[in-house]
């Protein structure tokens, strides 16, 4: 790939050491970015170092996004390491899934900080030196499907992953005139860490709601993830851009 359409740019993904944000790190290094890379535990080290021995630019930073303190330490090394910040994906999240009839206060809460809360605290921090860059900026939210459709069981997963939809309809309103764009992406079913638990009758009854025929790798969410990252998506702002394979048709 030769892409290398995000050359000079420095990006903050969070929750990058696995699945779908470990993906996107190693895309958008092929593409030419520089990243500082969270995660919750040590696992976006792992990823950094590979990053980096592949020639590319990486650091890692450890810590919950979902506290406002440690957001602001994740952004903060973006200019720390970089000397500036052009790009944040704001992909961390969780699912602690049950029926709303058992579902504690502390599963909800867990779900909505994680995946919800983490984006209000991360954008907010990134915006300073986002605008101070001028150099039209781009925040990437990962929504999810779920947020479109809901689904039985994840009542709190569903309402976080849709707030993050309103959520960047609001901040794309509120940035436009400075040139930053704010986008969602909803990944359908992708083949991850979250996936790989299913039996194989569940996944047969999947693959018969996805009109592809096939679940989604994680590289597929993190091409789209280069292309809104990009100068070519400069005119596309406040958009949710469902990769599902056709299930929510």
């Amino acid at each position: 790939m030769e892409l290398r359409r995000l050359e000079g740019k420095v990006a903050v993904v969070t929750g990058a050491g696995r699945g779908i944000g470990a993906a996107i790190a190693r895309r958008f290094s092929v593409e030419g970015a520089s990243l500082v890379l969270n995660s919750l535990s040590d696992s976006a080290f792992r990823i950094a170092d590979e990053i980096n021995a592949a020639g590319g630019r990486a650091v890692a930073v450890q810590g919950n996004v979902s506290v406002a303190a440690e957001a602001v330490r994740v952004i903060e090394t973006a200019g720390a390491s970089f000397g500036r910040l052009d790009i944040l994906i704001n992909n961390a999240g969780i699912t602690r899934d049950g029926l709303l009839l058992r579902m504690s206060e502390e599963d909800w809460d867990a779900v909505l900080d994680t995946n919800l809360k983490s984006v209000y605290l991360c954008c907010r921090a990134a915006l300073r030196p986002m605008l101070k860059s001028r150099g039209g900026g781009r925040i990437i939210n990962l929504s999810s499907v779920i947020g479109l459709s809901g689904n039985a069981g994840q009542a709190n997963y569903a309402a976080s992953k849709a707030g993050i939809i309103g959520f960047t309809k609001s901040l794309a309103k509120e940035l436009a005139s400075r040139q930053v764009t704010v986008n969602a992406i909803a990944p359908g079913f992708i083949v991850t860490d979250m996936t790989a638990g299913l039996t194989g009758e569940a996944k047969e009854a999947l693959l018969a709601r996805i009109p592809l025929g096939s679940l989604g790798a994680a590289e597929d969410i993190a091409a789209a993830a280069a292309y809104l990252a990009s100068e070519e998506a400069r005119y596309i702002t406040g958009q949710t851009l469902t990769v599902d394979g056709g299930m929510t048709l």
